[in-house]
């Protein structure tokens, strides 16, 4: 809240304690005019009671009722103060037992209001989830925030540097991998690659490789300079290299076009028996394991490995630092977008929101539980620590109203008791 917000807040306390001060202050007036009245009333009532017998049941009235009031105008005043600043004991219960209610407040507190069934049931009743989703939801906010968490990206980057938390990780991402069989796990990969044949494209592949090895004039240079090498004298007189070349060249060319256009052809399903086999040999051979347990230790034991980690982490470092620091950040951009659509498809899952607020339930309820003899103990100590006035003003200014109400029940009561007695001391014994 800002200061304007606070200033408005603390100005409209002020006006609220003033009207229940001026409120409390005629509630007393009136009591005390109605005591006064009823003394009045008993006087006078006593003085013209031989002419007019029947005011002797009004002064009786009045009398109880002066009684009632005066009494019960102790009893409030003794809540407070001493009652016309006599040492009468037990007076003045609230300052004399500041640190006793200060103590019984903050434990009333925590057994009724912080014990586990209610809080439970309170923060059940708050939709938490939804309340983070709308938040997120909102393009603004969700523009901050990852405005937010682009300004602490290079921070933390800093601090894994510096925590060693990047070596740790790079261990133990190179023990998991040692304790990883290679070779099972590269026949399920090869498997799931040559699903539906996938692996004739890498086939496709190698023949337009050849087809286009075979159209190169150097490669053909060099292919009839080995053919040359192995040919007899007289064979080289007539020229049989290029005849072999030219041989060779047209039957591969040959047999690359009917494999490409032949979807069954025969050096296809050698190639599936092939890659087949090859993926059983990895799950079932032991050489094989062995083999790929072997290529995989000695990948992992070269330092260039750790070097190829460090590189990575690096670049990754510098782009992200680079990024975070223009002003359209395309990181910024991507994490507010997600958040964005983090909102709406909270907003639309039932169920991962009644998750979400079942852990803020079971979080915030387990926190409660394990700081609330904190919040007794803080309550209980800022009473204690209240200026005696204060805490007396406090209380008279929020119950006392009502207080007041009592002098007059007990005026009324008092009063009628009186005049009830009145009667019956007549009926008893006469006039």
């Amino acid at each position: 809240m800002d200061g304007n917000g606070s200033a408005a807040l603390t100005a409209g306390r002020r006006a609220t304690d003033e009207a229940k001060r001026l409120a409390l202050r005629r509630t007393k007036a009136v009591a005390t005019a109605a005591l006064a009245l009823c003394i009045a009333v008993f006087l006078a009532a006593r003085h013209y009671e031989s002419r007019w017998p029947l005011l002797s049941f009004v002064a009786a009235f009045a009398e109880a009722a002066a009684i009632g009031g005066i009494a019960d105008w102790y009893a409030v005043v003794a809540l407070f103060r001493r009652p016309l600043g006599l040492p009468i004991p037990h007076t003045a219960i609230i300052p004399r037992n500041q640190d006793r209610i200060a103590d019984n407040l903050g434990r009333f507190i925590e057994t009724n209001f912080l014990a586990p069934g209610p809080v439970r049931r309170k923060l059940e009743e708050v939709d938490f989830a939804a309340m983070v989703a709308d938040w997120l939801a909102s393009s603004r906010r969700s523009k901050g925030l990852a405005e937010f968490v682009g300004r602490l990206l290079p921070h933390s980057l800093a601090a894994i540097d510096g925590s060693g938390l990047k070596s740790f990780v790079t261990g133990r991402v190179l023990e998991r991998l040692e304790r990883v069989d290679v070779a099972p796990f590269a026949a399920d990969m090869l498997a799931a690659l040559t699903a539906d044949r996938r692996h004739q494209q890498i086939l496709d592949e190698m023949l337009g490789v050849l087809g286009r090895y075979l159209c190169d004039e150097e490669a053909l240079a060099a292919l009839r300079d080995r053919i040359r090498d192995e040919l007899p004298t007289l064979a080289k007189f007539f020229r049989g290299d290029v005849y072999l070349l030219r041989k060779i060249v047209r039957s591969a060319g040959v047999l690359i076009d009917e494999v490409q256009a032949d979807p069954e052809h025969a050096v296809r399903r050698e190639f599936d028996e092939f890659v087949a086999g090859f993926v059983q040999k990895l799950r079932e051979s032991p050489d094989y394991a062995e083999r790929a347990e072997r290529l995989k230790r000695d990948l992992l034991a070269r330092p260039e490995l750790r070097g190829l980690a460090e590189d990575i982490w690096a670049g990754m470092r510098a782009f992200i630092e680079q990024d975070v620091a223009v002003e359209n950040s395309t990181i910024r951009a991507q994490l507010a977008d997600m958040f964005v659509e983090a909102g709406r498809q909270l907003a639309n899952s039932p169920d991962i929101r009644g998750d979400m607020n079942h852990g803020f339930v079971v979080a915030l309820a387990s926190f409660v539980e394990s700081q609330k003899s904190g919040v007794s103990e803080f309550i209980a100590g800022q009473v204690r620590g209240w200026d005696l006035g204060q805490l007396t003003r406090l209380i008279e200014l929020n119950i006392g109203r009502d207080l007041q109400y009592i002098r007059f029940n007990g005026m009324v009561i008092g009063g009628l008791a009186g005049l009830l007695l009145h009667i019956a001391e007549r009926l008893l014994f006469g006039a």
